[in-house]
Parts: C-alpha cells; structure tokens; sequence
C-alpha cells in the first residue's frame, strides 16, 4: 500500500511493480497512465469501505454503526497506513481534477453515512442530539482522520 504510506506524489511505477513482483510494463497495460492508477486506487478504496459500512444495498448498520467504521480504521493503523483518501487529500493541490473528484467523493459519501447513523443513534436514544447530525458527522470523521494520522506519527503502538 504505497499511496497509504507515501501518498501520491511518493509512489512511482518502480516501486509499485517491485512491491507486486510483476512488471512496471504490466502496471503500464492495465493503468496507462499515473492518474489512471490514482483513480482506481481510490475506486476501489471507496468499494472497500462502502462494503464494510453496507453501503452498496443502502442499508445502514442500525445495530452497530460504529463496527465497520472501527474495524477498517483499526486495520490500517495495525499497520501503520493511513486512510489512502485521508493520505492523498492532504496533497490536493498537486492531485490531478480526477482524484479531487474522487476523493471528494469518498468523503461526501462517509459523511452522508455518519450523518445516517448519528441520526440513527438520536432517535434510538443512544446519542444526545445537541448538535446537527451532519455537524457531528464532521466532527466524527475529522476525529477519526486526525487519530490516522497521529497514529501513522506515533507508530501503532503510539501515545495516542
């Protein structure tokens, strides 16, 4: 997981045929250019998560909609990856317009989801309503960003 660790501008063909043990000509085939491979990165990073969140059949995970959250969360941190849209988002301004659009996407996507399950927690009485839905889904994903990459500064094992 390259672009987890290294971001975009941190990762080249090389070291992601070297790191697959396949050829740079093979990545070259199947992702033509750098972009290409961004946004398919980040593709399939975002059916990842939207798996985990069971967001592909619309359903949100009433039960525990903290559980697929944490899980993906805590596999990443075990091995010292941030969020791969979290890592690339701090490097906007050099993105190409395809990945901003796509991680902008990713997360619109997670904050309409928290905001769901906030929603959820408010009228089951499992959370305070005192603030707006979406302002505490803000509040939630920005907590769970800042603690990746706090983690990623710490090691897993970290202070935090």
């Amino acid at each position: 997981m390259l672009a987890r660790t290294h971001g975009y501008a941190g990762f080249s063909y090389a070291e992601s045929a070297e790191s697959l043990d396949i050829s740079k000509a093979t990545i070259h085939h199947h992702f033509p250019t750098k972009e290409d491979l961004g946004v398919a990165l980040i593709e399939a990073y975002a059916a990842r998560y939207a798996a985990a969140l069971s967001l592909n059949d619309g359903a949100i995970l009433l039960e525990s909609p903290d559980h697929g959250l944490r899980k993906l969360s805590l596999e990443g941190s075990s091995q010292s990856w941030g969020c791969l849209c979290g890592v690339m988002a701090g490097e906007r301004d050099i993105l190409p317009q395809r990945l901003q659009q796509g991680i902008a996407q990713f997360f619109g996507r997670h904050l309409v989801w928290l905001q769901h399950a906030v929603e959820s927690g408010i009228a089951n009485g499992t959370l305070r309503g005192e603030m707006h839905p979406a302002s505490q889904a803000k509040l939630i994903l920005s907590a769970l960003e800042g603690a990746a990459l706090l983690g990623r500064l710490f090691g897993s094992k970290g202070r935090v």
